[in-house]
């Protein structure tokens, strides 16, 4: 039968909940266990694809395109598990249901109600990730903070699973935060006490508490917690902060979180193999080399907006014993060639992720510009990739209004289409999708292969008719879909560049810390050998 591990967050939010769900799910999976992720959002909204980069962070993508929070990039890449639209959902997804069922006289009339109504669906949608994923061990992360209004519904649908399921069939972590007070030098554990009182007070009995905290735990207040709290001394588990993210597995593992987790869910004890990931944390400290990548984005204020374009650039670094400095540059500020030379005169190479919308545009296309003119390594990704064709269609071919609808709706010259939209989400393909590669390319070098599945989220795109404007150039399209008749990478010949790409899909979606994405390890190759040759 299925084992059910719900975590949950208290006192304040942004504790990295997440990354503490990913890293358990690496240490069950280092067990032998079938492990599967997920995420309860207590929002509003029916998916992360309208809300605020700036507020929210990142959108992610799983391979069916759906739409998700970026834990779910968390727990990818901690556990190499590919996930699906059944391992994220939210309230507005659970209300739309229910009242989509109810207009539709799912109900028979009776009156629908908080109970059971909203808590049953959320409990099918938890057995349903379980029923699909054939996982011994589910993993659901609850967002928000215990006491929240907005949570109550998913901590109550909880609090009845374990009385279904059974008692050793279910465990619940609760993640707090340990404030250390520097002019007392204390710890205080007061905070704890009451957010797991808050959360006895739902019905919910902790199974282990694990303490966020910037200094270590004395043997003493871990055993005051675990008197107060009904928990035993061995389940108080230390979360400090690491240098990386990738170290918190390990260290998780000394503290016993995976022995105090295989006791609560009543499973025979077994020894992690987790030789690895030390290897992986090894080389993240013995990095050798350093480079500055500038990174030329929209949405600079929040720099998880670029979570899986960043760790991606630090996993190709670890590959290349390299460590990744990163050089964050908004688009909205280059208005000129003057200011594009001054912010990105010393960068080792130049990226530019993905991005919707007008605003900040010309700063993409002069930061492209500047990157072809000084032959700087460059990565473009989504609407990245439109600037580098956009820039290289007006200086280079002359081609001097030519533009894209999604930026300029008025444009009568815009070389991309919109794709029509049949979802509720505002991206028209999302997903995995194929792509042919041209050979003797970056791309065929890189990847190794002639054909790839790559995970999509865009709403304009190159048509495959607009290849006769690059003939005889120096801009080649290399990758391309002909079913759907799209483009999905362009470079620049090498005889003219060292290494200047662009991608329609989102590469950062498929990089793992111990198994870097091909084009982001070509690119930071090229840039060590370019930097070796000044």
């Amino acid at each position: 039968m299925t084992k059910y591990i719900f975590v949950t967050g208290g006192v304040v939010s942004g504790l990295g909940k997440g990354i503490a769900a990913a890293s358990l799910g690496l240490l069950l999976k280092s067990r032998g266990f079938k492990v599967i992720n997920q995420k309860l959002d207590p929002y509003l909204n029916i998916n992360p694809s309208n809300l605020n980069p700036i507020e929210h962070g990142e959108i992610y993508i799983t391979d069916d395109g759906y739409q998700t929070d970026l834990d779910l990039g968390h727990y990818e890449r901690f556990t190499d598990v590919s996930l699906s639209k059944y391992c994220s959902t939210s309230a507005g997804r659970i209300y739309l249901d229910i009242l989509t069922r109810e207009l539709n006289d799912g109900y028979n009339g009776k009156t629908v109600q908080v109970i059971p109504a909203v808590t049953d669906e959320i409990k099918e949608k938890i057995y349903h990730t379980a029923k699909e994923s054939k996982a011994d061990i589910i993993i659901t992360e609850i967002g928000g903070t215990v006491g929240d209004i907005e949570s109550l519904p998913f901590i109550e649908a909880i609090r009845q699973i374990k009385y279904e399921v059974g008692y050793e069939n279910c465990a619940y972590i609760h993640l707090t935060l340990m404030p250390f007070i520097k002019k007392a030098n204390e710890l205080k554990s007061k905070p704890t006490q009451h957010s797991v009182k808050d959360l006895q007070g739902l019905g919910i009995q902790p199974d282990i508490i694990m303490l966020r905290s910037e200094v270590p735990i004395d043997f003493s207040t871990r055993e005051k917690i675990a008197l107060f709290c009904n928990v035993k001394n061995e389940h108080i588990i230390q979360n400090l902060n690491v240098e990386t993210i990738y170290e918190l597995p390990l260290h998780l593992e000394e503290e016993g979180m995976g022995k105090a987790v295989l006791k609560s869910l009543g499973l025979k004890e077994k020894e992690a193999d987790l030789s690895e990931w030390k290897e992986l944390v090894e080389k993240i400290h013995k990095r050798e080399k350093d480079i500055t990548i500038s990174l030329v984005g929209k949405y600079v204020e929040l720099q998880d907006a670029y979570l899986s374009v960043v760790e991606s650039l630090i996993h190709a670094g670890i590959e290349k014993n390299t460590k990744i400095n990163i050089n964050w540059i908004d688009a909205k500020q280059i208005k000129t060639k003057e200011k594009a030379k001054l912010l990105l005169e010393k960068s080792d190479g130049i990226i530019i992720p993905g991005a919707y919308g007008d605003n900040g545009f010309k700063g993409l296309l002069l930061a492209s510009e500047f990157a072809r003119e000084q032959k700087i390594p460059y990565f473009a990704i989504g609407q990245g990739m439109h600037a580098f064709i956009i820039e290289y269609a007006q200086n280079v071919l002359a081609i001097k209004n030519a533009a894209s609808i999604e930026v300029d709706p008025k444009t009568k010259s815009s070389l991309f289409t919109q794709v029509n939209n049949t979802s509720d989400t505002k991206y028209s393909r999302a997903g995995a999708l194929s792509c042919k590669i041209q050979n003797k390319s970056i791309a065929s070098k890189a990847y190794e292969a002639e054909e790839i599945f790559e995970r999509h989220r865009h709403s304009y795109e190159l048509s495959l008719n607009e290849k006769k404007l690059f003939q005889n150039t120096e801009l080649q399209i290399t990758g391309y879909n002909e079913d759907l008749d799209f483009v999905q990478i362009v470079e620049l010949s090498q005889k003219t560049h060292p290494w200047m790409l662009g991608v329609q899909f989102h590469p950062e979606y498929l990089s793992r810390p111990n198994k870097a994405h091909p084009l982001f390890a070509d690119f930071i190759q090229t840039i060590l050998k370019n930097k070796g040759k000044k």
